[in-house]
């Protein structure tokens, strides 16, 4: 049996290394797991023990097919917990992620595939974030962060790459959720500060802000 640690750690190489394709480093890791660097690689033993994950000194680790396989299924658990927390409980967006990561270890298949039918099938999660099928596929959309869109654009917000609690709760302030429309009127050089208008209402967001928001352009 994998235990909830070994599914957090594969977890957390399959985002660090773009969906377990790319070579991790124990720093990447321990800095993402919070923890000390010895403890990675004591971790990384198991799992490559395990045959979850391949680990080369100095070269970082990858996932195997088998780990691979276990992480898109907790990301899964994790990314259709959020959406029946959201839209069934009415959480707020930034309270789901914490209480997800408690559900997200739940072993019943059976479970999970009668929440996903219940659910309607979501393609994505109340960040953004596309939710693996059955089969381990995901469906991943175009998109930009709001840095990187010009002047003029209209876009739709269509996820965040930062999901704290802090963050949302800015965005939840500003009234930017998913599907908002907001379009930009300025960039300022100095600071690559973004200015946006949403509902006729316009703001300055930070740098910091505008690389955390991810958009899809509908028109320019």
């Amino acid at each position: 049996m994998i235990t909830l640690t070994e599914e957090n750690y594969l977890k957390a190489i399959y985002h660090l290394g773009k969906q377990g394709e790319n070579n991790v480093s124990t720093n990447a890791i321990a800095q993402e797991m919070e923890t000390k660097a010895s403890s990675v690689t004591d971790m990384i033993k198991k799992l490559s023990e395990k045959e979850y994950a391949d680990y080369k000194k100095y070269q970082g680790v990858t996932l195997t097919v088998k780990g691979k396989k276990i992480a898109v299924n907790v990301v899964r658990k994790h990314r259709l917990w959020e959406v029946f927390l959201a839209e069934k409980l009415n959480f707020s967006w930034d309270e789901i992620h914490e209480v997800a990561e408690q559900l997200e270890h739940i072993k019943s298949e059976k479970l999970i595939r009668q929440l996903d039918v219940f659910l309607g099938h979501p393609t994505h999660d109340p960040h953004g974030d596309p939710i693996p099928d059955e089969t381990g596929q995901i469906k991943n959309i175009d998109k930009i962060l709001l840095a990187q869109a010009d002047v003029n654009d209209v876009c739709i917000c269509v996820g965040v790459k930062d999901s704290s609690s802090e963050f949302l709760k800015y965005l939840d302030k500003h009234d930017i959720a998913l599907g908002t429309e907001l379009k930009i009127t300025h960039k300022e050089p100095f600071d690559n500060s973004v200015t946006i208008t949403i509902n006729n209402l316009e703001f300055i967001t930070s740098n910091i802000i505008a690389n955390n928001i991810f958009v899809k352009v509908s028109k320019t």
